[in-house]
């Protein structure tokens, strides 16, 4: 787990939460692993997750049309995510955050690592230009962005209400991560999973 930073808006989620309903959630446990047709080989810390993408698609009976991923660095999830989906968008702002090994601009060199997949798309945007006025809806998407509390529920909320399915990486290494999803299940109705390997990722359907 990474060492906790202090953030205003975590700490008063988690105060408040100790007067909320709680929130069940779900521990998931993959019933077959699969590897997908496209794979990148970069390093990356959702290296693990590609294998667990079919078995979850097929047991939440997840269209797949679009998708769209916010936070995709050197591109290894967005290649896993292209194997199954007719058109994937890639948002990011490629300059990475603090809580990223990368603090280059990695633009090019993502993008010639995806050219090989004709259905990805990539968009050079903040997360918060990107949703501002976007009433696109996606059947599934990615939020793997700066790991705080705030920006993870303001994206992870839009991308609740915009998809038939929400994922949410690293909710095991960053517990404001997890508050976050907790929370946005706790406000949109849906059913909170949690995957605790490789760093953890929540699932909202």
């Amino acid at each position: 787990m990474a060492k906790e930073e202090f953030e205003f808006a975590h700490l008063r989620a988690k105060i408040a939460a100790k007067f909320l309903p709680p929130v069940t959630v779900h521990d998931y446990q993959p019933r077959a692993l699969q590897e997908p047709a496209n794979r990148l080989p970069v390093v990356s810390a959702w290296k693990g997750h590609e294998m667990v993408l079919a078995d979850m698609l097929e047991r939440f009976n997840i269209p797949r049309r679009r998708a769209l991923e916010f936070g995709v660095e050197f591109g290894f999830s967005a290649a896993a995510f292209s194997s199954y989906f007719d058109s994937f968008t890639g948002v990011d702002t490629f300059q990475g955050d603090r809580h990223t090994v990368n603090s280059q601009d990695i633009y090019a060199e993502t993008l010639a690592n995806l050219a090989p997949y004709p259905n990805i798309r990539l968009v050079r945007s903040d997360y918060r230009d990107f949703i501002r006025g976007n009433d696109e809806t996606y059947d599934l998407i990615h939020v793997d962005i700066i790991h705080t509390y705030a920006a993870t529920y303001e994206c992870g909320l839009w991308s609740a209400q915009h998809s038939a399915c929400t994922l949410f990486h690293d909710t095991e290494s960053f517990p404001a991560v997890k508050l976050a999803v907790v929370d946005i299940a706790r406000k949109t109705g849906k059913t909170m999973y949690n995957f605790k390997e490789f760093y953890g990722l929540g699932i909202l359907v």
